[in-house]
Protein backbone atom coordinates (compact mmCIF):
# COMPACT_ATOMS: atom_id res chain seq x y z
CA UNK A 1 0.00 0.00 0.00
CA UNK A 2 1.40 3.37 -0.94
CA UNK A 3 0.40 6.47 0.98
CA UNK A 4 2.12 8.74 -1.55
CA UNK A 5 -0.17 8.08 -4.52
CA UNK A 6 -1.56 10.98 -6.54
CA UNK A 7 -4.74 12.43 -5.07
CA UNK A 8 -7.98 11.00 -6.38
CA UNK A 9 -9.71 13.21 -8.91
CA UNK A 10 -13.03 11.40 -9.24
CA UNK A 11 -15.74 10.18 -6.90
CA UNK A 12 -14.88 7.05 -4.97
CA UNK A 13 -17.12 4.06 -4.41
CA UNK A 14 -16.44 2.90 -0.89
CA UNK A 15 -17.06 -0.33 0.95
CA UNK A 16 -17.11 -0.18 4.75
CA UNK A 17 -16.63 -3.38 6.72
CA UNK A 18 -15.58 -4.41 10.21
CA UNK A 19 -11.89 -5.31 10.20
CA UNK A 20 -10.23 -7.89 12.46
CA UNK A 21 -6.87 -6.08 12.39
CA UNK A 22 -4.91 -9.07 11.14
CA UNK A 23 -4.06 -8.00 7.58
CA UNK A 24 -0.81 -6.25 6.72
CA UNK A 25 -2.57 -3.36 4.91
CA UNK A 26 -4.66 -2.28 7.91
CA UNK A 27 -1.73 -2.74 10.29
CA UNK A 28 0.50 -0.56 8.10
CA UNK A 29 -2.29 2.00 7.74
CA UNK A 30 -2.82 2.20 11.51
CA UNK A 31 0.93 2.34 12.06
CA UNK A 32 1.05 5.38 9.78
CA UNK A 33 -1.79 6.97 11.72
CA UNK A 34 -0.03 6.42 15.04
CA UNK A 35 3.27 7.76 13.66
CA UNK A 36 1.52 10.89 12.32
CA UNK A 37 -0.25 11.51 15.62
CA UNK A 38 3.03 11.23 17.52
CA UNK A 39 4.49 14.06 15.43
CA UNK A 40 1.63 16.44 16.26
CA UNK A 41 2.19 17.04 19.94
CA UNK A 42 3.81 15.91 23.15
CA UNK A 43 3.43 12.24 24.14
CA UNK A 44 1.01 13.06 26.96
CA UNK A 45 -1.29 14.72 24.40
CA UNK A 46 -1.24 11.83 21.92
CA UNK A 47 -4.26 9.61 22.49
CA UNK A 48 -4.22 7.46 19.34
CA UNK A 49 -4.57 3.73 19.99
CA UNK A 50 -2.20 1.13 18.61
CA UNK A 51 -3.46 -2.08 16.96
CA UNK A 52 -3.35 -4.03 20.24
CA UNK A 53 -5.53 -1.45 22.01
CA UNK A 54 -7.91 -1.41 19.04
CA UNK A 55 -8.37 -5.19 19.42
CA UNK A 56 -10.05 -4.64 22.79
CA UNK A 57 -13.53 -6.25 22.78
CA UNK A 58 -15.03 -2.81 23.55
CA UNK A 59 -13.71 -1.50 20.21
CA UNK A 60 -15.04 -2.05 16.69
CA UNK A 61 -12.81 -1.02 13.77
CA UNK A 62 -14.08 -0.41 10.26
CA UNK A 63 -11.90 -0.40 7.16
CA UNK A 64 -12.90 1.65 4.13
CA UNK A 65 -11.87 0.27 0.76
CA UNK A 66 -12.37 1.61 -2.73
CA UNK A 67 -13.97 -0.42 -5.51
CA UNK A 68 -10.59 -2.07 -6.28
CA UNK A 69 -10.25 -3.27 -2.67
CA UNK A 70 -7.53 -0.79 -1.73
CA UNK A 71 -7.62 0.46 1.85
CA UNK A 72 -8.39 4.19 1.88
CA UNK A 73 -9.65 4.84 5.39
CA UNK A 74 -10.52 3.52 8.82
CA UNK A 75 -12.31 4.45 11.99
CA UNK A 76 -13.24 2.88 15.30
CA UNK A 77 -15.95 3.05 17.91
CA UNK A 78 -15.00 2.37 21.54
CA UNK A 79 -17.76 1.68 24.05
CA UNK A 80 -17.27 3.78 27.18
CA UNK A 81 -20.54 2.80 28.89
CA UNK A 82 -23.72 1.02 27.78
CA UNK A 83 -25.07 4.34 26.45
CA UNK A 84 -21.83 6.15 25.53
CA UNK A 85 -19.07 5.58 22.97
CA UNK A 86 -16.01 7.31 21.61
CA UNK A 87 -14.84 7.67 18.03
CA UNK A 88 -11.19 6.66 17.62
CA UNK A 89 -8.63 6.23 14.84
CA UNK A 90 -10.37 8.18 12.07
CA UNK A 91 -7.96 8.31 9.11
CA UNK A 92 -8.16 8.75 5.36
CA UNK A 93 -5.24 7.94 3.09
CA UNK A 94 -3.50 11.24 2.28
CA UNK A 95 -3.96 10.71 -1.46
CA UNK A 96 -7.72 10.12 -0.97
CA UNK A 97 -8.67 13.17 1.12
CA UNK A 98 -11.33 15.57 -0.04
CA UNK A 99 -13.55 12.89 -1.59
CA UNK A 100 -16.07 12.53 1.25
CA UNK A 101 -14.59 9.29 2.57
CA UNK A 102 -14.32 10.48 6.18
CA UNK A 103 -17.85 11.91 6.11
CA UNK A 104 -19.26 8.66 4.73
CA UNK A 105 -17.46 6.64 7.39
CA UNK A 106 -18.51 9.04 10.15
CA UNK A 107 -22.17 8.75 9.08
CA UNK A 108 -21.79 4.96 9.10
CA UNK A 109 -20.37 4.99 12.63
CA UNK A 110 -23.07 7.37 13.88
CA UNK A 111 -25.68 4.99 12.45
CA UNK A 112 -23.99 2.05 14.17
CA UNK A 113 -23.91 3.98 17.46
CA UNK A 114 -27.63 4.70 17.19
CA UNK A 115 -28.30 1.05 16.37
CA UNK A 116 -26.41 -0.02 19.47
CA UNK A 117 -28.49 2.30 21.61
CA UNK A 118 -25.76 4.79 22.50
CA UNK A 119 -27.12 8.14 23.64
CA UNK A 120 -23.82 10.02 23.28
CA UNK A 121 -20.80 9.88 21.02
CA UNK A 122 -17.59 11.53 22.18
CA UNK A 123 -14.26 12.19 20.54
CA UNK A 124 -10.96 13.87 21.22
CA UNK A 125 -8.93 15.52 18.49
CA UNK A 126 -6.08 17.97 18.31
CA UNK A 127 -6.31 21.72 18.72
CA UNK A 128 -3.63 22.70 16.16
CA UNK A 129 -4.07 23.67 12.52
CA UNK A 130 -3.16 20.12 11.46
CA UNK A 131 -6.46 18.91 12.95
CA UNK A 132 -8.63 21.75 11.56
CA UNK A 133 -10.10 19.60 8.74
CA UNK A 134 -11.09 16.94 11.27
CA UNK A 135 -12.70 19.50 13.56
CA UNK A 136 -14.66 20.96 10.63
CA UNK A 137 -15.85 17.45 9.68
CA UNK A 138 -17.12 16.71 13.17
CA UNK A 139 -18.80 20.11 13.57
CA UNK A 140 -20.55 19.65 10.19
CA UNK A 141 -21.99 16.41 11.52
CA UNK A 142 -23.44 18.02 14.64
CA UNK A 143 -20.69 17.51 17.21
CA UNK A 144 -20.28 20.31 19.76
CA UNK A 145 -17.50 21.24 22.16
CA UNK A 146 -17.63 19.63 25.58
CA UNK A 147 -15.43 19.26 28.65
CA UNK A 148 -12.92 16.42 28.75
CA UNK A 149 -14.62 13.04 29.13
CA UNK A 150 -13.58 9.56 30.26
CA UNK A 151 -10.02 9.85 31.56
CA UNK A 152 -8.86 12.67 29.28
CA UNK A 153 -7.18 15.56 31.10
CA UNK A 154 -7.85 19.21 30.39
CA UNK A 155 -5.13 19.80 27.78
CA UNK A 156 -4.55 22.81 25.50
CA UNK A 157 -3.49 20.37 22.75
CA UNK A 158 -6.90 18.64 22.77
CA UNK A 159 -10.41 19.50 21.67
CA UNK A 160 -13.23 17.39 23.10
CA UNK A 161 -16.49 17.03 21.21
CA UNK A 162 -19.78 15.22 21.69
CA UNK A 163 -22.85 14.33 19.71
CA UNK A 164 -26.12 13.59 21.50
CA UNK A 165 -28.07 10.81 19.81
CA UNK A 166 -31.83 11.10 20.37
CA UNK A 167 -33.43 7.90 21.58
Amino acid sequence: MSLSRPRLRQAVIVHIAVDDLTGPAILEFLGGHLADMRTQGPPESTHALDADALRDPAVTVWAVRDDTGELIGCGALKELAPDDAEIKSMRTAPWATGRGIAGTLLQHMIGEARGRGYRTLHLETGSTAYFAPARRLYLRHGFVACPPFADYPDDPNSVHLRLDLPG
